[in-house]
């Protein structure tokens, strides 16, 4: 019944063209070298054609290859801009959609894991489907008790393809490496494979999601749609009408931009907080800046519509302490604190020499967003601080190969990243500094001679 698994020779066929293709282009660029041409632009042309072939495959498939492709796209604003630039269409489709399942296919899985009466269940269905993701598409229905409800399906075959599209990629992930500058690739896919099974499994998704809108009710700032069914393998929600991210990126007014960056930093950092869940796949495709009745105003009333709970990271306690208090003593200018702090965390591996001053010098920059009342985002910050960390020239470059990222901070450190990318490309103003004394524990002023390492 799937298209997945069936098509799969066809799947690894065009995942294994990339590194094929990237090399023919890095062999023409040495002839063009050879004859002449400076390497700068050479280089420019290989990083843009090869960023061409990887956006052009990664939105023809669903799977892994459209997880990896949107876990990519919020790093856009890492790129330089004439590579970012010509696919950045390309990138927010990513977020949105991708080729839909056959109607056929959607009403026998829906009958597979429904039962043969499932049409009772509804009011009205659209067999057109409302959104495509990586694991599972979205129609919009009319519940039988008259509420507005998106049905998520999950495509047949779809954890086979995910397994499938991941192993294939991460055998050629130090190719993708230099399409976004200061990020190493490899891991990001590896982890994607562990949060697999979590993601296929809409019993765990619902109960996150269950969690949310229960803690959110009646939030003035976060919306979460309620669950309304959930059995193996279809999910279904509350309708939430509102604009999507993608779109307030592409084309919002500043005020727009401006609220979503400071609702999505503040359920970034609550959320945590507030339900010991932290929501672990921050691209725009699942937020909706919902506008009400009055899209022209006033922005303080508008609210961030928040989707998809499949992957989460169970935080008991919230975030740990240690982050807000390394990022305190930091800003504090406390860089022998700060070292022995990481050095305890595990960032620094045992019997690793770091100068602290050196540690303070390349953190700084990367946290200046918490140290002012308000910072604005943008796309330009963003490269400077992938091209201060990605230049082997650099002081930066050569102490972040010295640190290490622990396990248990691994999730936090892709959602927290994958957020600034967005804030990015919003271009947001956002007052960061609220947000995270309000709900970062350790990094509220006056909270040091409880946290700090003695």
């Amino acid at each position: 019944m799937s298209d997945l698994p069936r098509k799969a020779v066809a799947r690894t066929a065009k995942l294994a063209a990339l590194p094929l293709g990237f090399a023919g282009r890095t062999a023409l660029g040495l002839g063009k070298r050879i004859g002449g041409r400076p390497a700068e632009m050479i280089a420019a042309e290989l990083q843009q054609r090869t960023a061409e072939q990887l956006f052009a495959t990664l939105g023809q498939l669903k799977g892994g290859a459209m997880k990896l492709g949107q876990a990519l796209s919020v790093f856009e604003s890492a790129l330089p801009e004439q590579v970012a630039g010509p696919y950045r269409a390309a990138l927010t489709k990513l977020q949105e959609a991708a080729p839909p399942m056959p109607v056929k296919s959607v009403h026998a899985a829906l009958a597979e894991r429904l039962g043969p009466d499932w049409p009772d269940l509804f009011q009205e269905f659209e067999d057109k489907p409302a959104a495509a993701a990586s694991i599972g598409q979205v129609h919009r229905a009319v519940w039988r008790d008259g509420r507005q409800v998106a049905v998520k399906v999950q495509y047949p075959g779809a954890g086979e393809a995910l397994l499938s599209d991941l192993t294939q990629l991460g055998r050629f992930a130090k190719l993708l490496g230099p399409l976004v500058p200061g990020m190493d690739i490899k891991p990001l896919i590896s982890e994607l494979r562990d949060r697999v099974s979590e993601e296929l499994d809409y019993e765990l998704e619902a109960r996150a999601q269950r969690e949310h809108a229960r803690e959110f009710a009646g939030d003035p700032d976060v919306t979460v749609p309620e669950v309304v069914h959930q059995s193996d393998q279809v999910l279904v929600t509350e309708w939430l009408e509102g604009t999507p991210l993608s779109e307030v990126i592409a084309k919002g007014s500043q005020e727009q931009r401006d609220r979503a960056g400071q609702l999505l930093a503040r359920f970034l950092f609550s959320g945590a907080a507030r339900t010991g869940l932290l929501h672990a796949d921050p691209h725009p495709g699942n937020f909706r800046l919902l506008t009400g009745d009055s899209p022209d105003g006033p922005p303080e009333r508008w609210r961030l519509g928040v989707l998809d709970f499949g992957t989460v990271d169970r935080l008991p306690q919230g975030l740990p302490p240690e982050i807000g208090t390394a990022l305190r003593l930091a800003l504090d200018g406390e860089a022998e604190e700060v070292l022995q702090l990481l050095c305890a965390e595990g960032f620094v591996k045992p019997g690793t020499e770091l100068d602290p001053g050196a540690v303070l010098d390349y953190l700084l920059p990367i946290i200046e967003p918490a140290r002012t009342a308000e910072f604005t985002f943008s796309r330009d910050w963003m490269r400077a601080q992938a091209a201060r960390i990605a230049d082997p020239r650099s002081p930066a470059y050569q102490l972040a190969r010295q640190l290490n990222l622990p396990p248990s901070y691994l999730l936090i450190h892709r959602v927290t990243t994958s957020t600034i990318g967005v804030l990015c490309q919003l271009g947001a103003t956002v007052r960061l500094r609220d947000e995270m004394e309000a709900w970062v524990p350790g990094f509220a002023a006056g909270s040091l001679s409880q946290e700090a390492p003695a």
